[in-house]
């Protein structure tokens, strides 16, 4: 397994997801997006796997200060991520090809196996 976490160190989900991987022994990459931006090969990545829409915080401030909940070209989309990283929903975990947004143990067992 080749595992990376994108998220923010404050994020509960985050710190849920650290630690579940830490609890199976399981070696993973942390990526503080509020120190380092996710690039646009990750990004491009991590959509082959999920929806745009659901990787969107439709809670954070930034989402309608932004005007996101109006555009709807996903081009768009992907250069506001790009920019304002703190309109990502986290975390982001990503063994190589499959990816998924939030706590979700249930798909990590499958990746186990």
């Amino acid at each position: 397994m080749n595992v990376q976490i994108f998220g923010i160190k404050k994020c509960f989900d985050t710190k849920k997801a650290e630690r579940y991987f830490k609890e199976r022994k399981i070696k993973f990459q942390f990526i503080d997006l509020n120190e380092k931006p996710i690039s646009k090969g990750e990004l491009t990545s991590i959509l082959r796997t999920i929806n745009i829409n659901d990787l969107i915080n439709t809670k954070s401030k930034d989402y309608t200060k932004l005007n996101l909940n109006n555009i709807r070209s996903s081009e768009i989309k992907c250069e506001i991520i790009l920019k304002n990283p703190k309109v990502i929903n986290t975390p982001i975990v990503r063994n190589g090809k499959n990816a998924t947004i939030g706590y979700k143990p249930e798909i990590w067992e499958v990746w186990e196996e």
